[in-house]
């Protein structure tokens, strides 16, 4: 099996990872003027995406919220079932390209303002959206995406007012110490959030299923307790993307499983996941620039 960091195994996806710092500080310096496109405060929004892009968006909703900037609700472009309308539409994709979300922008375009976050030029979704935010210098070869959902992230951030400018600084620190955990040691991975941080466990969850095929889940962190605690043991590795109530913690402890608890701001822990991702790929052999069984985007003739 492949495990040396000079087999080429991830060599794009890796480079993305590393990049993030300076795509960070890229977006912060222009994030007044990409943020115009944007809703302001008291805006009701609704925002919408697939996979990464849903999760990401689920982050940025409860965020806006939780700040005071009106009614914001996150949706499965798939899924979405919500009767009300909205002052705003914001829909995520870093192709542009991705049916489901295309379809119903187009729909959605009728009858409210649609804004879309995009990292490729001239796509679909920017000719059935009002106005669109383009993102093309954070746009990645790789399949998995990591670099552009986290700029993507740091854009919605700033336009709510949220407290961005230390985040290159901290990435910088996540890339340059030693791994969160030897691949070697954790064939199960879970990941807990609250609130904000709910979409960024799923995020994290989703990277490592990506990039390595492992075995990993995320929860809301009080409902873990609820069931699904039940597959913890000396072989897990339980990474709480914010702050975990004592009575959690102590029954992770109870199980055998290593716990991690975030302590730097949870995007910046998002590069940490990243790095291991990218490692146990490696370990496994994987190639996750192009992971099996998936695609860049996900276009339906």
């Amino acid at each position: 099996m492949t495990t040396t960091t000079e087999s080429g195994l991830a060599r794009r996806t890796e480079s993305e990872v590393v990049s993030q710092p300076e795509t960070w500080e890229r977006v912060i310096h222009s994030a007044e003027s990409l943020g115009a496109a944007l809703p302001g405060s008291g805006a009701s929004v609704l925002a919408v995406g697939c996979g990464t892009s849903y999760y990401i968006l689920d982050s940025y909703a409860h965020r806006r919220q939780r700040l005071g900037h009106g009614k914001t609700r996150a949706a499965i472009a798939s899924e979405l079932d919500d009767p009300d309308r909205y002052d705003a539409v914001v829909l995520l994709s870093r192709s542009g390209t991705t049916s489901d979300l295309v379809r119903l922008a187009r729909e959605l375009s009728e009858h409210t303002t649609t804004v879309a976050i995009t990292g490729t030029p001239g796509s679909p979704i920017t000719e059935v959206t009002h106005r669109h935010v383009l993102l093309d210098y954070a746009d990645e070869q790789s399949v998995v995406q990591t670099r552009y959902a986290t700029s993507a992230l740091t854009l919605l951030r700033a336009s709510i007012g949220d407290d961005v400018a230390g985040l290159p600084a901290q990435a910088r620190a996540a890339l340059a110490e030693p791994l969160v955990a030897d691949p070697a040691d954790y064939d199960h991975l879970v990941f807990l959030g609250t609130g904000w941080t709910r979409g960024l466990a799923e995020e994290a969850a989703l990277k490592c299923r990506e990039a390595a095929r492992l075995w990993t889940e995320s929860y809301a962190a009080l409902e873990y307790r609820h069931g699904p605690i039940a597959c913890a043991g000396p072989r897990s590795l339980v990474w709480a993307l914010s702050p975990l109530p004592e009575d959690v913690v102590e029954a992770i402890a109870g199980t055998g499983a290593t716990l991690r608890v975030a302590s730097a701001d949870p995007q910046a822990e998002l590069v940490r996941v990243h790095r291991l991702a990218v490692a146990y790929a490696r370990r496994r052999g994987l190639e996750c620039d192009a992971p099996m069984h998936l695609s860049r985007s996900v276009v339906v003739e």
